[in-house]
């Protein structure tokens, strides 16, 4: 009776993930055909090479990888956001930019596209830049991501982490205390946990320690 009531709850988990699944693949898909009709319109009516178009949207979403669906975790699928831009007559077509860029940057990087100036306040920079020149070392070699929602909402383990160009390292914590590390330039798809593996120590450290700065940096900013 038992092994029945575990089948009828898998088989019930298993369509409503993919009925969660569907609907949201169905409103991507829904997206991409209204952002041509919008880039239709720009064509047939002359105004492509007066118009900048962007496309993004906020973080990415699992539809099924490390077993997850929805966001928040920091693996790749979630962290990364799409950013793309025609910009006629500035910046070049198939034009790909590999900066580490982060979405507190997206509006000092619209404001200066407009010519307004730029608060003080915001934490973001422009990368407009870097989007006409070729990839800046001037430009931070390392993001910081942190999610604190928990117990509630979403139920996600509390983590944060450092990401650079190569290696990612997240620590979870609350009510565990678990540490990962990625090389993403052999496991992009963060499959293999280096965190226990001696060669990768000093790594280790210097993320570890990059993190301290941050936070040290980001203290009273609220």
């Amino acid at each position: 009776m038992l092994q029945k009531i575990l089948v009828i709850l898998y088989l019930m988990q298993t369509m409503k993930f993919q009925k969660y699944i569907k609907d949201y693949l169905a409103t991507v898909r829904s997206v991409d055909d209204n952002i041509g009709r919008v880039l239709n319109y720009l064509k047939e009516n002359d105004l492509e090479e007066n118009t900048i178009v962007i496309y993004t949207s906020d973080q990415g979403f699992f539809i099924g990888e490390h077993g997850w669906f929805d966001k928040r975790f920091m693996y790749e699928e979630s962290s990364r956001m799409p950013f793309v831009i025609r910009y006629p007559g500035k910046i070049k077509p198939k034009t790909i930019n590999e900066d580490i860029i982060t979405n507190i940057d997206f509006a000092p990087t619209l404001l200066e596209i407009a010519n307004i100036k730029i608060p003080s306040n915001v934490q973001g920079k422009s990368f407009l830049r870097n989007l006409t020149s070729k990839n800046s070392k001037k430009w931070r070699q390392s993001m910081y991501y942190h999610y604190y929602e928990y117990p509630y909402y979403h139920h996600v383990q509390p983590h944060y982490g450092i990401r650079t160009e190569r290696y990612k390292l997240i620590h979870f914590y609350y009510d565990i205390d678990q540490w990962e590390l990625y090389d993403l330039q052999s496991d992009p798809n963060e499959l293999n946990n280096l965190i226990d593996n001696d060669k990768y120590a000093d790594i280790i450290s210097k993320l570890k320690e990059k993190v301290i700065l941050i936070l040290s940096s980001l203290e009273g900013i609220t």
